[in-house]
């Protein structure tokens, strides 16, 4: 009743045509966020929604731009000194929000913080776990140390905030609360209420180019109707994962502006194909099946062929999605040209069920967030008939992001087959590689929530990680990412294209890595 509700208000809003624009001269910035935060600690969690907040309080050595192309953060150059060496020239007069200077002694201290942090679902340790060795040069200066050559630390670094070493200890709950949320960045820390806002004031001895907006309130609004809703209120001035229901209509209305890019998002689906039994595959009458089909890759192929992504995309998504074949869309360093996604083949699916042992299906329960990508829980009852079609008895079950996540990450592994997404936090293939179809283990595989391993995956990704040659490793990545898809270690359903709308009388920048920051919102009048 409350999201019909929403909905309609939204319509309603809509068809008057509120003009609410932002007040001239107004210093005050109000955003309406579509995925909930798990955490102000910038190390905590390797999400996007966290990532996306924490830019707005802390820094990083090196910046990305929309595009995610590497630029100068707190590192104003840097370069390889040899095979193994990387130097790195530190920003001057950088002050935290404490008025500490910052300097090579933080770096070194956040390096430290990143696999030390306690119960993080998903570490930042894959980013750093190269660097064997570090040296202080001078306090401006610092070289780092691999034991092979790996092209890709500027990459890396570029998704690591950097802390002041007095926090280098700081639990999670001192970040949360404000007492570590100390940064660099463009906003000091004012207030996180969980599951409602986080609210940041502007740093007026912000190294770089000082934000219009005085306060920035960042609000977490999961329904889609709602965030809509508080767009054409003017409760907001600008919204995120615009929903593909409302993107008509809001392209229409002269009060709104709309923003979008093809992003580096790809849902999916994970599947358990490590347990030699699973709990959520079961035969006709409910009871687990003493063996885990989902290890079958023929199995898992039917499940891909038994999904109509066009559909999907088109109708559900509204054409605000692109259908997956692979793990980060055309275009992208890495993304593999050969792969296209997997045409709908129900006799297909059947034929390859009958082949694997199952030729009258099973009994199979697929989880999934019902507040976190856009569409999440719609995208998944649509799959749940395709499934029945094929002979696969398919329950769905939804539920809120921050219950699904910690359930079916580790040490949990609750699900046998649920729909996430991953954003390509550095721009290219080996952030989901690594990640997602690595082999689990120290700095790998930390979303690696089917717990896939393909040993072969595994050595391309590594010789791929270790090799200079830009063009011989986006082959080695394409490579790998072939071999993991025809092993189906994932099924891939689509790449999200990012819409924002603002506004009238304001503009923003949109960013391939889905981020939303009030530093990228612009005054057109």
């Amino acid at each position: 009743m409350k999201r019909s509700y929403l909905r309609g208000l939204a319509g309603a809003f809509a068809a008057a045509m509120i003009s609410v624009a932002l007040p001239a001269g107004a210093q005050d910035l109000t955003i309406g966020l579509g995925a909930n935060v798990t955490s102000i600690d910038p190390h905590f969690h390797n999400l996007s929604p966290n990532s996306n907040v924490a830019t707005h309080f802390f820094n990083k050595l090196i910046d990305q731009d929309e595009q995610q192309k590497l630029m100068p953060g707190l590192a104003t150059e840097w370069k390889a000194l040899d095979n193994t060496t990387w130097e790195f020239k530190l920003r001057r007069g950088v002050k935290f929000h404490d008025g500490s200077d910052f300097t090579a002694d933080d770096v070194v201290a956040t390096l430290k913080r990143v696999p030390w942090v306690p119960n993080s679902p998903s570490s930042f340790r894959i980013y750093t776990q190269a660097i064997t060795a570090h040296e202080i040069v001078d306090p401006y200066t610092i070289r780092f140390k691999t034991a092979a050559p790996y092209p890709l630390l500027p990459t890396d670094l570029s998704t690591i905030f950097i802390v002041s070493k007095k926090h280098e200890q700081s639990p999670t709950g001192d970040f949360n609360n404000g007492k570590a949320a100390i940064g660099t960045g463009p906003f000091k820390f004012v207030e996180y209420v969980p599951g409602d806002r986080i609210v940041g004031a502007r740093n007026d001895a912000y190294w770089g180019k000082k934000t219009d907006w005085a306060k920035v309130t960042l609000k977490l609004i999961t329904n889609n109707s709602a965030r809509v809703a508080a767009l054409l209120a003017g409760d907001v001035q600008v919204i995120e994962a615009v929903p593909a229901t409302d993107h008509a209509r809001l392209k229409t209305n002269a009060n709104v502006s709309l923003a979008q890019i093809v992003g580096n998002r790809v849902i999916y689906l994970h599947v358990d194909s490590f347990r030699d039994q699973t709990p959520h595959a079961t035969d006709k009458a409910g009871a687990v099946l003493p063996n885990n089909p989902l290890k079958d890759v023929r199995v898992r192929r039917a499940l891909s062929k038994a999904i109509n992504r066009p559909a999907i995309s088109e109708r559900i998504m509204e054409g605000l999605a692109i259908p997956a074949g692979g793990v980060l869309a055309e275009g992208f360093f890495g993304s593999s040209p050969k792969l296209k996604p997997d045409a709908m083949d129900p006799e297909g699916a059947k034929k390859l069920l009958t082949e694997a042992g199952y030729p009258n299906g099973f009994g199979l329960t697929i989880h999934g967030p019902n507040d976190r990508y856009p569409n999440d829980e719609k995208v998944l009852q649509a799959i749940g008939p395709m499934f029945n079609r094929i002979g696969i008895d398919t329950k769905v079950v939804t539920l809120p992001w921050a219950t699904f996540a910690s359930q079916g990450s580790a040490p949990n592994y609750a699900y046998s087959l649920m729909l996430v997404g991953w954003g390509a936090g550095t721009g290219e293939a080996s952030s989901p590689l690594r990640s997602l179809l690595m082999t689990v283990g120290p700095g790998r595989g930390g979303s690696n929530r089917g717990r896939y391993s393909n040993p072969k995956v595994d050595e391309l990704i590594n010789q791929a990680l270790a090799t200079v040659d830009d063009a011989k490793r986006d082959k080695l990545l394409q490579e790998a990412t072939e071999v993991a898809m025809a092993d189906v270690g994932l099924i891939p359903l689509h790449y999200q294209i990012n819409v924002w709308a603002t506004r009238k009388g304001l503009t923003y920048k949109p960013r391939a890595d889905e981020y939303t920051l009030a530093m990228s919102v612009s005054r057109t009048n």
